[in-house]
């Protein structure tokens, strides 16, 4: 049976989600926004479209009757709202968000549904969760989770060595926002910006630091089975002196909306990006201590003629990957739904975690 899916949401994630939900023969897709100049876009590619007011529930909730499952594309802050509006239209949820407030208040209106409500779908959290998890499952006793992210230009040129890929909003809150981690053994929080680290690949060097969001559930789930998990961005080196500056020395870590005006004046978008996963786990197989990672890099690339970033792909991706398999069944049909519940090989085998395949590198790499 084809689904109806709602993409709410017409930027630059969702015009990618949009696109590769129209050209699958399992789904039918509309694009829901407030604006008429985005909508106008998807008319122009033969996709059905839905002007909608996302602060009104109940007007959005009519809007989104009918459909098996709605996409949030939208901006963290109406998470909320869309998450209650599809509570409400029967349908099934899901979003991109790496907002933890926003990911507890969906997670509050699981509670009790007949729909499956799964945030934190994107690329991380989202794919690196399966991913790590899957990692984690090969062990006896898992000592330790690592997992690194970088989405980065090809050709940095600016102080910053970064270009903008992605939702502003969502990259300021990585770097503000507490971050969730394991600990020796215990479940804390740590500050953005700090547990500075250094890795290279493919002769390249790279920075890494704590950022939010990253982790989802999984250091709820991995409590008292793994002495340490964490979560870092990786950056090109310079990146975090540079933020450190703006953030603490400068105060913008208080003043949100001009750091977004700032980023969003200075630094220029661009379809010329990579997106690196480097996650690596350590613990027991057999009484041996063993290591094992995984490696994914993912470049901008051409889908049917079109140029799409590697963000773009990699992203919608990962919630499409979750949205197939729940729509073949393989995921439980109510309540709330953890990344880490995905099997990682059947994510692959979908006709959208497929897309993960091309940048695949897999290293596996033992200790004694």
């Amino acid at each position: 049976m084809q689904w109806n899916v709602c993409v709410v949401g017409g930027g630059t994630i969702g015009r990618m989600i949009a696109t590769l939900l129209e050209k699958s023969k399992s789904y039918a897709v509309t694009v829901a926004d407030h604006d008429l100049a985005c909508l106008a876009t998807f008319r122009n590619s033969g996709i059905p479209t839905r002007q909608i007011d996302a602060t009104d529930v109940e007007g959005l909730s009519e809007s989104l009757a009918g459909f098996h499952a709605v996409i949030s594309a939208a901006p963290y802050f109406l998470t909320p709202n869309i998450a209650a509006a599809a509570k409400l239209a029967g349908a099934h949820y899901f979003d991109l968000t790496e907002d933890v407030e926003a990911t507890q208040a969906v997670r509050k209106l699981a509670e009790g549904a007949d729909t499956v409500f799964m945030p934190q779908c994107g690329l991380a959290p989202g794919f690196v969760g399966i991913a790590g998890a899957a990692l984690a499952s090969k062990f006896d006793e898992l000592d330790s989770l690592h997992m690194r992210v970088g989405a980065l230009p090809m050709f940095p040129t600016n102080a910053l060595k970064y270009n903008l890929t992605w939702s502003t909003d969502g990259l300021i809150n990585e770097y503000c926002n507490p971050c969730d981690a394991i600990v020796d053994g215990a479940r804390v929080k740590t500050a953005p910006l700090e547990n500075y680290e250094t890795l290279g690949h493919d002769g390249i060097e790279y920075e890494c630091f704590n950022t939010s969001g990253g982790l989802g559930t999984l250091p709820e789930t991995l409590l008292g089975k793994a002495q340490a998990v964490s979560y870092r961005s990786i950056r090109y080196p310079g990146h975090c002196e540079v933020l450190k500056l703006l953030l603490h020395d400068l105060g913008l870590e208080k003043r949100r909306d001009l750091l977004k005006e700032i980023f969003e004046t200075a630094l220029p978008r661009t379809d010329q990006d990579v997106v690196l996963v480097y996650c690596t786990a350590k613990g027991h197989k057999d009484g041996v201590l063993c290591e094992e990672s995984y490696i994914n890099k993912s470049f901008a690339r051409e889908i049917d003629g079109e140029i799409w970033s590697a963000i773009q792909i990699t992203t919608a991706a990962g919630v499409l990957g979750a949205v197939d398999l729940l729509r073949q069944r393989r995921l439980p049909q109510r309540g709330f739904v953890r990344q880490e519940q995905v099997v990682f090989s059947e994510f692959l085998e979908t006709e959208f975690g497929a897309l993960f395949q091309v940048g695949e590198v897999l290293a596996h790499i033992q200790a004694a």
